[in-house]
Formats: structure tokens, C-alpha cells, sequence
């Protein structure tokens, strides 16, 4: 399957940032590919504007539903594609949906690891999600869906593999900082390799956000990667046939045995 990822800049302008998308998603389907994913925040970023969060989300998450579905069943392609949803709280979910070419909704997956380090607090503007993970089907491929600071706990990537994954869909809004760009290959190849699955993410590309989306195979290669281009797209041709073979050379997921200490 033809995995395609799209990095850009999203504004606090939501139907601009739905008319990327849709810009976006087109070249994807003429390259060929049969999934694109977009990276978080690509409804609206967090901090684009003085609205409260919630009110983004009570004002734009409905349309921004409408849109990603409308595009996906007009150019006939899956869309994993992130925004903020209103909880019904204080506080609104920060969301993944997973939408199918015919642009059925497949799942919502509803951020559960809260990025509270780095001297910021997500939590103090996001309601957690105690729903997920989630794993949807897409082609031949069972999907796991991934939110940024999500990639930093491989208890929750190697629960998706359980649930079936063979291919991580990572969304991010990966910020700069020391030693931060070296983090973001070094988990995602790691993700890839513990798990012998594909890993295709995408991050934003506003000003305190890296970009460098890649497509990363079951052993760990970077098979496609951006840099810090504002708007781009990578293609990558994810095949089932290479993890079969990383995982009949690396049984990893066969061989690994569970230790439980003393109580």
C-alpha cells in the first residue's frame, strides 16, 4: 500500500487549513497512494489564536469532520487526519480520526499521554482520552494510531502491535529543542524496530515545530524523509512482504517472554 505523509503549517484559519488538506490529499491520490496522514493540530494549532481551545473545538471540530470525510470519498483515498473535539467538559479531546476512501469514519482515537514535560502542560488545555488505543483497518494494513507524545512509550505502541498493528500512523507536533530532532528519529526507528512493523509520521512545520516526517521499515530504515520544508509530501510503498521478512529474521514479537516481579 502507497502510505503518503503531508507536513505543512496550519493557521489559526480552520477552512484554510481544511483547503491544504484538500490540496494535499489530491496529490496524494494522483502519486498513487491509498492512505495519507496529517500531522497534529492540522484542524487549527493550539496556540494559533486568543479563542479558548474549547471554543475552536465547539466551533470548527463538526466541519473539520465533514471536510476530511467529503475529501476522502472525493478522491478516494483513507485520511488520518487530527483536530480538537469538543469533550462536553472544560477541556477538549485532542483527537485522531481515521476515515476510509469511501469517507467512513473508522475510529477516533483520543489522545491518552498528555505532553506535560519540556516545561509545557498539556493537560492544563487538553481533556486526556481514556478511550484508545485505537487500530483500524485500511487496505491490507491494520493501523495504529499514534499522537505525538505517544511515541515515547513503548508499552503503548507494543498494545497496538497486540491489537494487530503492522503499521504505526504517527501525528505530531514535534517541538524544537536540544536534542529534540535527535529524539524524534531515534523513537521512531525504535518504535519500528521492536515492533518489526512500518511507522509513517508526520509533524508540523510551524515555527517551533521540526517537520522531518519519514516513513521508517519493520528493520528500523528510513525509506522516505522531509526536513523542515513548510509544505511538502513523502510517498512511501509499505509492503507486507517486508515485514514478514523482518519478522521471520527478528521473531522478536515470538521469542520476547513477559517478567512479572515479586508482589
Amino acid at each position: 500500500m502507497k502510505v503518503a505523509a503531508a507536513q505543512f503549517a496550519p493557521t489559526a484559519d480552520a477552512a484554510a487549513n481544511l483547503a491544504v488538506i484538500e490540496e494535499m490529499t489530491r496529490e496524494a491520490a494522483e502519486s498513487g497512494a491509498e492512505l495519507i496522514i496529517f500531522p497534529e493540530e492540522a484542524m487549527v494549532p493550539s496556540d494559533a489564536s486568543d479563542t479558548p481551545l474549547r471554543e475552536l473545538a465547539e466551533a470548527h471540530w463538526p466541519n473539520f469532520i465533514e471536510g476530511v470525510t467529503r475529501i476522502a470519498s472525493e478522491q478516494n483515498i483513507a485520511i488520518i487526519a487530527p483536530g480538537y473535539e469538543d469533550s462536553g467538559t472544560a477541556l477538549p479531546y485532542n483527537t485522531i480520526a481515521a476515515v476510509d476512501a469511501s469517507g467512513e469514519v473508522l475510529g477516533l482515537y483520543r489522545k491518552m499521554h498528555l505532553y506535560d514535560a519540556f516545561n509545557y502542560q498539556e493537560s492544563r488545555r487538553v481533556q486526556r482520552g481514556d478511550t484508545g488505543p485505537v487500530v483500524v483497518r485500511i487496505g491490507d494494513f491494520n493501523v495504529g494510531l499514534v499522537n505525538c507524545y505517544d511515541v515515547r512509550f513503548p508499552e503503548f505502541t507494543r498494545s497496538l502491535i497486540e491489537m494487530g498493528a503492522d503499521l504505526l500512523s504517527v501525528s505530531a507536533a514535534w517541538v524544537r529543542g536540544p536534542l529534540k530532532e535527535d529524539h524524534w528519529t531515534t523513537l521512531l526507528r525504535t518504535r519500528a524496530i521492536e515492533n518489526t512493523c512500518w511507522v509513517v509520521a508526520s509533524s508540523l512545520t510551524t515555527p517551533d515545530c521540526i517537520g522531518m516526517s519519514m516513513a521508517i521499515d519493520p528493520l528500523g530504515v528510513v525509506r522516505a524523509a522531509l526536513g523542515e520544508e513548510e509544505r511538502s509530501l513523502l510517498v512511501v510503498n509499505a509492503d507486507k512482504d517486508r515485514i514478514d521478512r523482518a519478522r521471520t529474521v527478528l521473531p522478536v514479537l515470538r521469542n520476547r517472554r513477559i517478567i512479572i516481579g515479586p508482589r
